[in-house]
């Protein structure tokens, strides 16, 4: 576990869980965020890792980036911090969850968001309330359009509608909703997917979806059969499920 004071990690079994634990409601500080980056940059280098999950402690998930750290003179740091921490988020190449209950409002939903599935707590809430304040979410204004559309996009931004997590699933952000009851259960078993995986796979898997995003459809295809047919089959790990499947045993995999 790390020293931190307001984000936390811990690595078992191949999974990373950080989790924000800033009482009361988990609002980001310039200094939490630095705290952050400092665990992502150390998570992207980690070949081992099969999984990251984002928790939060506490009421809320996250309830945004401090007010006062976007005054006029501390919001040129803030604001290259925060997007430090998306330029981290996406060299991650293990599959990110953000396990969210509670308020996922601001800054907190723009971190949900980047990650690759979110899985909530049918209490949990979102919303992009910055215009309310004279401010703009600066990462959901890129990644929603991705997600739900540029039309919904900027119902979410420049609404400042907070929605249930059943509403967020409609518009098609959040991956799952689950009874509270059945939450830390829920994300366990999400979790287990990942850990039956090899960690290079997984990394493959996720790199032929993120990195064709921006091709044509002929680009794109070309890409990834080259990614099958060059990368893929030459590693040891898709040899050995190929020979656990045979075999009938459970695959032993060696990440190479």
């Amino acid at each position: 576990m790390t020293p931190s004071q307001t984000v936390k990690l811990a690595i078992e079994d191949q999974v990373a869980r950080i989790t924000l634990d800033r009482p009361k409601h988990n609002v980001f500080t310039i200094g939490m965020i630095e705290e952050l980056n400092a665990l992502l940059a150390r998570l992207a280098e980690d070949n081992s890792i099969k999984c990251v999950v984002l928790f939060g402690e506490g009421p809320s998930w996250c309830a945004g980036v401090d007010v006062g750290d976007h005054k006029a003179e501390m919001v040129d740091r803030m604001i290259a911090v925060f997007k430090r921490s998306f330029e981290l988020i996406e060299a991650i190449e293990a599959p990110i969850i953000a396990a969210v209950h509670g308020a996922c409002l601001g800054g907190g939903m723009e971190y949900a968001i980047a990650c690759d599935l979110i899985i909530a707590s049918e209490k949990a809430t979102f919303g992009q309330p910055e215009v309310r304040l004279g401010f703009l979410p600066p990462y959901a204004a890129v990644r929603l359009p991705q997600l739900v559309g540029p039309a919904k996009a900027i119902e979410i931004c420049a609404g400042g509608r907070i929605y249930s997590a059943a509403d967020a699933q409609t518009l098609g952000f959040v991956s799952q909703v689950t009874r509270e009851d059945d939450f830390t259960s829920t994300v366990a078993k999400r979790i287990q997917d990942f850990k039956n995986a090899s960690p290079l796979i997984l990394r493959l898997n996720k790199r032929a979806v993120k990195q064709h995003t921006r091709m044509t459809f002929d680009e794109a295809l070309s890409a990834v059969n080259d990614l099958f047919l060059n990368t893929l089959m030459k590693t040891q790990d898709t040899a050995e499920g190929m020979a656990s499947f045979f075999e009938k045993r459970r695959p032993r995999w060696k990440n190479r």
